[in-house]
C-alpha cells in the first residue's frame, strides 16, 4: 500500500484550456430546453466557467485531505481513500460509487462517519472509511481484458478489504455500488456483517410487472421507473453496447463530457430542473474533471457492457443473507417495492427519505449519514 496524492500536471491542464476554447458547439431548437438533451445555454455558461473562472487546484487541495493509497488487487492497481476514525474499535465501512460518479461523491460524508462526535453523533457510531475507485474509473487502472463486471469489482473489494486487514465489515453503496456492494456481501457473508443501500434493485415475482398485491403507491412508483425506462436511458443502451465508439467524442472533447454527465446529474437528483440547487459548478466540474484528466470515460463505460452481458445488472440471484438496509429517496431513478426486494435481500431496514435523489451522498449527506449510522448501531 502506497500513498497516494493527487495532482494533475500543468500540461493536462493547459491542454483541458485550448480544448475549451476551441469547442464547435451545436445548435438547437428554440424553446426545446432540456427536452433533447443537455439545455445548450447552460453547456455555453459551464464551459465559460470552466475555463475562465475554475480552480482545479483548489479542488485538489480538498480532496487531498484525505488519505489516499493505492494499491495492486489481483493484478490491477487500485485507488482508495482509507480514512481511518481516531476511535479504534471503529467498525470498517466500504463505501462504493457508480456511474457517472467517483470517490469524490462522498467528501461530504467522510469526516460525519470517522469523526461523528464532531457532527451531532456519538463516537461509538465511528466507522473506518474505506473508498475505492472502481477499476476502470478514478484514479484506478483500468481492466486491459474483458470480462470485469460488476461481480469482478466486488471480488476485488473484498480482496482489497482482506489486504487491509479486515476481517468484519459493512458495505454501502448507489447505482453500481449497490449491485457491487450486494455482491461483495455474496462473496463475502462471513466478513460483511451489514449492507446498506441508497438504490434498491429487485426483481417481480413470477414474471409479473404489476402483481395485485400492490399499494395504490407502489403501482405509481413502478409506472414512474417505466417511465423513466422509456425516456431516460438511452445512455445505457450506447454504453452497454458500443462504448468504445461513445469514448472517442467524450475522451477527445471536454465539452462533449460536461454534456454527458451533467445532464444525468440535474435527470437523476432532487432539483426541481434546476441543477445549481443541488450542486454548484465547483462540484459538477470536478466530478467531471476526475473523468476527464484520467481519461476513463471509456472504460467507466465499459461496465455496462460486461455486467449486461454477464447479467449481472440487477440483484445477486443469490439471496442476501446480510441484514440490510435500504434508504428510499424520492427522486431516485426507480423505487421498486420492498415485497420485491425481499425476494433479494434480508431487509431489516426501509426508510422512506422525505428528499433527495439519486447522489444521495452530495444532495443529502445529513440523511443518508443519519441512516447509516442508525443501521449500523444495531450490528456492531
Amino acid at each position: 500500500m502506497e500513498p497516494f496524492t493527487i495532482h494533475v500536471p500543468d500540461d493536462v491542464l493547459v491542454d483541458l484550456k485550448e480544448r475549451l476554447k476551441r469547442t464547435r458547439f451545436p445548435n438547437q431548437l428554440d424553446g426545446a430546453g432540456w427536452d433533447y438533451g443537455t439545455e445548450l445555454g447552460y453547456l455555453r455558461e459551464l464551459v465559460d466557467y470552466w475555463l475562465n473562472d475554475f480552480d482545479w487546484r483548489a479542488q485538489e487541495e480538498a480532496l487531498n485531505t484525505f488519505s489516499h493509497f493505492r494499491m495492486e488487487v489481483n493484478g490491477l492497481g487500485m485507488h482508495f481513500i482509507h480514512e481511518r476514525s481516531p476511535h479504534e474499535d471503529a467498525l470498517p465501512l466500504i463505501i462504493t460509487h457508480g456511474w457517472p460518479g467517483s470517490i469524490f461523491e462522498f467528501h461530504k460524508i467522510i469526516s460525519k462517519l470517522t469523526r461523528p462526535e464532531e457532527y451531532g453523533g456519538d463516537k461509538t457510531d465511528a466507522f473506518h472509511v474505506v473508498c475505492p475507485s472502481i477499476p476502470g474509473y478514478g484514479f484506478s487502472d483500468a481492466p486491459r481484458k474483458p470480462g470485469f463486471d460488476v461481480k469482478e469489482a466486488a471480488v476485488h473489494n473484498v480482496a482489497l478489504m482482506e489486504q487491509l486487514g479486515y476481517t468484519r465489515y459493512g458495505a454501502q453503496g448507489g447505482d453500481w455500488g449497490s449491485v457491487i456492494s450486494s455482491w461483495t456481501a455474496v462473496l463475502a457473508p462471513e466478513q460483511v456483517c451489514g449492507l446498506h443501500l441508497n438504490m434498491v434493485l429487485a426483481w417481480p415475482p413470477r414474471g409479473e410487472d404489476t402483481p395485485p398485491e400492490l399499494t395504490e403507491e407502489e403501482v405509481r412508483r413502478l409506472g414512474d421507473a417505466r417511465k423513466f425506462q422509456k425516456e431516460e436511458t438511452g445512455y445505457q443502451r450506447i454504453q452497454g453496447t458500443k462504448p468504445q465508439t461513445l469514448g472517442y467524442g467524450l475522451t477527445d472533447s471536454p465539452a462533449g463530457l460536461a454534456a454527458w454527465i451533467v445532464e444525468k446529474f440535474r435527470t437523476w437528483s432532487d432539483c426541481n430542473g434546476d441543477v445549481e440547487s443541488r450542486f454548484t459548478k465547483d462540484e459538477l466540474l470536478t466530478s467531471i474533471m476526475i473523468y476527464w484528466i484520467n481519461e476513463n470515460i471509456a472504460s467507466s463505460t465499459r461496465l455496462y457492457y460486461e455486467t449486461y452481458k454477464a447479467k449481472h445488472s440487477g440483484p445477486p440471484k443469490e439471496y442476501v443473507e446480510a441484514p440490510t438496509a435500504c434508504a428510499v429517496f424520492p427522486k431516485e431513478l426507480s423505487r421498486l417495492p420492498r415485497s420485491w426486494a425481499e425476494r433479494s435481500y434480508n431487509i431489516t431496514r426501509w426508510t422512506e427519505m422525505p428528499k433527495g435523489g439519486h447522489f444521495a451522498a452530495m444532495e443529502e449527506p445529513d440523511l443518508l449519514v443519519e441512516d447509516i449510522r442508525a443501521f449500523f448501531k444495531t450490528l456492531r
